[in-house]
């Protein structure tokens, strides 16, 4: 089991830290024998000594209170147990658990990193799951002042996808979700956006690009240079090239927006 953790190793930064190192911790505990015996060292991605590793973070990361003053770049690792956990509290929103919605969580996963990478994440995200009382708003709160816009962005377009997965999305789930965005420091026009490209409505497009119906061709085309710059996969680019890929879907919805009113409008 321990050899099978590398995939988080160290890639791991901000989020050893706060409440949601506390929750990645206890799933981890819970993976095994090899990780509570001292094998699971290889959790943070090298052969040196625990120790020694924790005598370097500490001269490499500032603690969890002063990292709030600086905004610190966000790890694959980082953003994978954020959306892990995320994940988990809107599965849970409606209060159940439907089966659809867990394996869009592990094909999801299985596109983004291959079949071995995910099987493990997805080990990771059912001791996740099985954890009761996490605190949405502390999670949340971490990760708006730990990770970017864009990448909170990214987040919030996967947790519809996970609501949307089982074919609907309840209203619970919305709420689920729009309580996040506020937590995530998300504006309600970016809600709306992200939301809007999970269900099918003629003024979908308009919500997609934030622009009313009303807005005038000029005001569309600058509203589609926004949204384009706002959501290009670019803008998640230091998460790895496996995150790129997940970002072009959200920015494939915005030029289809913009495309749906030139045919609308015929300019």
């Amino acid at each position: 089991m321990g050899s099978g953790l590398k995939w988080i190793g160290a890639t791991l930064g901000w989020t050893l830290g706060g409440p949601i190192g506390a929750i990645i911790g206890l799933a981890l505990g819970s993976l095994g024998d090899a990780f509570a015996s001292g094998s699971g060292n290889i959790l943070l991605g090298d052969g040196r000594s625990q120790q020694s590793r924790r005598r370097t973070q500490q001269r490499r990361r500032p603690t969890y209170s002063s990292q709030r003053r600086q905004r610190p770049q966000t790890n694959s690792g980082d953003f994978e147990v954020s959306l892990l956990i995320l994940a988990s509290i809107v599965i849970k929103a409606d209060g159940k658990q439907d089966q659809r919605e867990l394996d869009f969580v592990r094909q999801q996963f299985v596109s983004m990193y291959g079949k071995e990478r995910a099987n493990n994440a997805f080990k990771l995200f059912k001791n996740i799951n099985n954890q009761k009382n996490i605190s949405t708003r502390q999670v949340c709160m971490q990760i708006q002042q730990m990770m970017d816009h864009a990448a909170r962005l990214q987040l919030m377009h996967f947790l519809f996808g996970i609501a949307k997965a089982d074919g609907m999305v309840t209203e619970s789930e919305i709420k689920q979700i729009y309580t996040m965005s506020g937590y995530l420091g998300i504006s309600s026009r970016d809600f709306e956006s992200i939301k809007a490209m999970f269900y099918n409505s003629r003024d979908n497009a308009y919500k997609i690009l934030e622009i009313p119906k009303t807005a005038t061709v000029d005001e569309v085309k600058k509203a589609y240079r926004k949204m384009a710059k706002k959501y290009h996969p670019d803008r998640v680019g230091h998460l790895g090239e496996d995150h790129v890929k997940g970002a072009e879907e959200k920015f494939r919805q915005v030029q289809q927006a913009y495309e749906t009113i030139q045919k609308e409008r015929g300019f």
